[in-house]
């Protein structure tokens, strides 16, 4: 039964993206010269996916390899199903923004209808949306019928420790969805980082010499960086968003399972093990739960593409959203009591009986859009803050960029509280197996939020395209819009992203001290971290100091990629003069293979560092050493992710606040809206590259350690020379 209801839920998220894909594609893509610059940004989309590709493909086969010979073969395959659903996922979603992104753009000039607009871009955004969801049940869906169901993994008798040739013992079925969850975590950050790279050197090229100097519009076709920023949002946006997003879920839906298994086996030779049945029960809920979230999600967007849509856009997304948000809560509350009635759940921890693990769920879906609201206070130009920000650049540069760092430190304290607040009331209601599903439940409804995150760069496309092909100012007014209600949406869709971050890195890092516990002298495990041990208090330092480290590698990265394109773009206006008077057609191409070939060149060593960082510290120092650098990276990491997205997302819209006309005498052409323009290129690779990237950092970095844990357990050095 569990199969099947997975199985309704992938065909139907799947079937609805098919449908939409095509939908969206037989529309009338405009005029020529429209079709001409959506061609260029898909031919650069397209050749970075293949550069791309290329790069993880080789690095893959390496890792498949490496935990066929270590662990099992069925480890590496799954890490090759989970590889192969977030890359799919990340290539249908390229795919539909440049087709999306014209048609948008003609619906806005055949109709100058808000609202029909805003169908056409939500549209091409829930393709994205739905793959996400369809593309990791599906993949999840595979491991529980191959590996769980076929070859037995699941059943009582398989959960147990088994040994190697290596020597190397595990629980196959916890190893087999870490296995998946680790493919689905490496193409995450690869696309993750190498988006974020390429679109940040392209937009800050194209602002730093065409805004600042050449004192030209954002999307002017005179900008020879403008194609290259618009294929950016594309590979950062829409695929590096794709790829997170779908991380985020299957690495908080595969902590769930590797939770139970591991409470099962810990409590078997104890005085109240968990009952079989429940246990069997505990591995399937979470997937479950996810199922009716993406059903439900299948309604929310059918409830936008259906109704009449007024010009409120905001309004309009928000009213799909809570319809899955709502309809996942009801569903999964009837289901949830269903489930559980029967079962002897006070044995696993669940304090107010079969509805406990839904309160838990409910407490993620509940802070996570708490978190998102506060992101919203603290970056949308219709609040205090981000207006204190554009404020700020009346007085000059350095005052702007100061302003909004003090936004970015403030705005961590808030989300950090509802983060702590939920985890102490998750484990009250079900135990650690409850802060898992506080994580499941911030991320049911991920095909929804992945749809209104989506829009927003097919509406900034949509834009490009309206501002290059010279459309009148009302069809500009109409995309300038939808963009800046996407901006909006985009900062909420972190805040979801950091907050399940932090619940599945907290799961998971309890599976990895569940995994790597001692017997005890009355029958069961000591699941201690001992904070006075020099290891771990070694390792919680320099686990803090990484997320610090790894951020600088990222900016340092942006910023040698960036310093080539304003080489570029600053040499192509001096050596053709006509350019700037729109005489001669600028050297689009050029540009684009300026970011990719960046992109693709400083991916590589931020995202090894992810994946080798615990396996040795491991080696080197044994897992206590490596409990303390997952814990001192996780809360680093959650504070550091917060304030770059916000820090970030406030000089976005500060300066969007001066363009709106907000401050009187304020034009685009002055000193104050240049200081806006330079807090905003600071702020690019803060949102849009570290911030993203950090959370999956934490997760990669769990994921490794307990598919490593089992090897370096008894082989590091210290026990060598012990």
């Amino acid at each position: 039964m569990t199969a099947v209801i997975i199985l309704i839920a992938v065909v139907g998220s799947l079937a609805l993206a098919a449908v939409n894909f095509f939908g969206v594609k037989k529309l009338d893509p405009g005029l020529p010269k429209m079709v001409d610059i959506a061609d260029a940004i898909k031919e650069g989309a397209d050749a970075f996916l293949r550069h791309e590709y290329k790069v993880i493909s080789m690095i893959a086969i390496v890792i498949v390899a490496l935990l066929w010979l270590s662990v099992s073969w069925y480890t590496g395959v799954a890490f090759l199903i989970g590889a192969l659903m977030s890359a799919s996922a990340a290539w249908v979603g390229m795919k539909i923004a440049v087709i999306a992104n014209v048609r948008v753009s003609n619906t806005a000039r055949t109709t100058k209808s808000l609202g029909k607009t805003l169908k056409v871009a939500f549209r091409g955004g829930s393709v994205m949306g739905l793959c996400v969801g369809g593309f990791a049940l599906l993949g999840l869906w595979i491991v529980y019928v191959v590996f769980g169901e076929w070859m037995g993994q699941m059943h009582i008798g398989q959960i147990r420790i088994v040994t190697n040739w290596m020597g190397v013992s595990f629980i196959p079925f916890t190893m087999t969805v870490s296995g998946y969850a680790l493919g689905c975590s490496v193409i995450a950050m690869f696309f993750r980082v190498g988006g974020g790279i390429f679109t940040k050197a392209a937009d800050m090229g194209a602002d730093l010499v065409g805004k600042t100097e050449a004192h030209i519009p954002e999307d002017d076709p005179r900008n020879p960086a403008t194609i290259a920023d618009n294929v950016g949002d594309n590979v950062g946006d829409v695929a590096g968003l794709g790829a997170d997003l779908l991380e985020s879920f299957v690495g908080a839906l595969i902590s769930g399972v590797v939770l139970s298994s591991y409470m099962y086996y810990t409590t078997m030779t104890s005085a109240s093990p968990l009952p079989e049945a429940l246990v069997t029960k505990l591995m399937t809920y979470p997937v479950l739960f996810a199922s009716f979230g993406i059903i439900s999600c299948i309604l929310g967007i059918l409830f936008l593409l259906v109704k009449k849509v007024s010009d409120h856009p905001r309004m309009e997304l928000n009213y799909s959203t809570w319809v899955s948000a709502g309809s996942t809560i009801v569903i999964n509350g009837v289901f949830s009591y269903f489930y559980f009635k029967d079962e002897a759940v006070w044995t696993a921890g669940f304090r107010f009986g079969p509805l406990s693990a839904w309160y838990a769920a409910i407490l993620g879906i509940v802070s996570g859009i708490a978190i998102g609201l506060i992101a919203e206070y603290y970056t949308s130009y219709d609040y205090r803050p981000t207006q204190r920000v554009g404020r700020s650049s009346l007085e000059g540069t350095a005052l702007t960029i100061t302003e909004g760092m003090a936004l970015g430190m403030k705005s961590t304290a808030l989300p950090v509280i509802v983060l702590g607040l939920a985890i102490i009331a998750a484990d009250y209601f079900a135990g650690l197996y409850g802060v898992a599903l506080a994580a499941i439940g911030m991320l049911s409804f991920v095909s929804a939020t992945v749809s209104v995150d989506t829009y927003g760069p097919i509406a900034d496309n949509a834009g490009g395209i309206c501002e290059m092909s010279e459309l009148e100012h009302e069809v500009r007014a109409i995309t300038d819009q939808l963009d800046s209600v996407g901006n909006t949406t985009a900062a909420i869709g972190k805040g979801f992203a950091i907050g399940s971050a932090a619940f599945a890195a907290l799961s998971l890092f309890a599976s990895f001290l569940y995994s790597q516990a001692q017997p005890t002298d009355t029958s069961g495990y000591a699941l201690i971290l001992n904070m006075v041990n020099t290891l771990t208090l070694s390792g919680i330092i320099i686990g803090a100091a990484l997320p610090y480290f790894f951020s600088g590698v990222l900016i340092e990265a942006v910023t040698k990629a960036a310093r080539h394109m304003v080489q570029e773009v600053r040499r192509q206006f001096k050596e053709q003069p006509g350019i700037l008077t729109g005489e001669v057609r600028p050297d689009y191409k050029t540009c684009i293979q300026i970011s990719s070939a960046g992109a693709v060149r400083e991916m590589v060593f931020p995202a090894l560092l992810a994946v080798t960082t615990p396996i040795v510290s491991g080696f080197l120092l044994g897992p206590e050493f490596v409990g303390g650098v997952l814990l001192g990276a996780t809360v680093s990491a959650i504070m550091l992710a917060i304030y770059t997205a916000n820090a970030g997302g406030a000089w976005d819209n500060g300066k969007k606040y001066l363009e709106s006309g907000n401050v009187p005498g304020i034009k685009k052409d002055s000193e104050a809206h240049a200081a806006a323009i330079i807090g905003d290129t600071v702020g690019d690779p803060l949102k849009d590259t570290v911030g993203p990237s950090l959370d999956i950092l934490i997760k990669i970095m769990a994921v490794v350690s307990l598919i490593a844990v089992s090897i370096f357990q008894n082989n590091n050095l210290l026990e060598l020379f012990k």
